[in-house]
């Protein structure tokens, strides 16, 4: 299934972004009268005929709609991005395979990263949510400083922190069906004025497991733990 983004469909459009566009006509070859499916990226599936065959923009009649729900359960994952922007980058892709609905990048104490290309990071955003087949797009964000996303909301709020005074494992901390926010550090993990914050602002401290993690794999497997307890 070859799945479509157009965010505007709401608002009235009835074509394709240039870039879709090309994809439709050049690379998949679709012709006038042929069917595709398209997300608006807010809930909602269309199955459309194409009207105009053009590359530059394609039109469509939208056949049937379909609604998703929401999920019953919310997952926020705060991340420092890392020095080598890649690892970052496999980590978005692969949250929103799995399934996550906001990404806050935190600029911390410790960061080796103080600057992301969020256009960039948008097209992997958008490109998952397609390959998964998935009506609702991940909320991300640009870096924002450690102590504003220490004011973000949300039922569960977690900093994973491996210490062997902090046993307390993430698996059975969350409650499922819950709107969760976990924060993961930094390469050079967060500082004790960090985690000391994180405390007084209600976080609780907990570990993935006993063995040591990069960044992007942390972020990653708090991500599959919340899914998975929530299946």
């Amino acid at each position: 299934m070859n799945l479509f983004y157009q965010p505007e469909i709401p608002r009235g459009a009835n074509f394709l972004s240039p870039e879709e566009s090309r994809h439709a006509v050049k690379v998949l070859r679709m012709k006038n009268l042929d069917t595709i499916d398209i997300t608006d990226g807010q809930g909602s599936f269309y199955h459309a005929q194409i009207t105009e065959a053009n590359a530059a923009k394609c039109e469509f009649e939208i056949l049937n709609t379909k609604s998703v729900a929401r999920r019953p359960f919310e997952i926020s994952i705060a991340v420092a991005p890392t020095k080598n922007i890649d690892r970052t980058e496999w980590f978005l892709e692969k949250a929103v395979e799995i399934g996550v609905e906001r990404i806050y990048f935190m600029d911390c104490q410790n960061s080796e990263r103080h600057h992301i290309n969020q256009d960039r990071l948008m097209k992997i955003v958008i490109s998952a949510m397609k390959q998964s087949v998935q009506a609702w797009i991940p909320e991300i964000t640009e870096l924002i400083p450690f102590k504003e996303v220490l004011k973000k909301k949300a039922q569960q709020k977690f900093i994973c922190h491996a210490t062997n005074e902090h046993p307390n494992m993430l698996h059975t901390a969350a409650q499922k069906n819950s709107h969760y926010l976990v924060l993961i550090g930094p390469e050079g993990d967060f500082s004790p004025e960090e985690i000391k914050d994180a405390q007084v602002n209600n976080f609780e401290i907990v570990s993935l497991g006993p063995n040591r993690l990069r960044t992007e794999t942390a972020a990653l497997t708090a991500c599959q733990i919340l899914n998975f307890i929530n299946l």
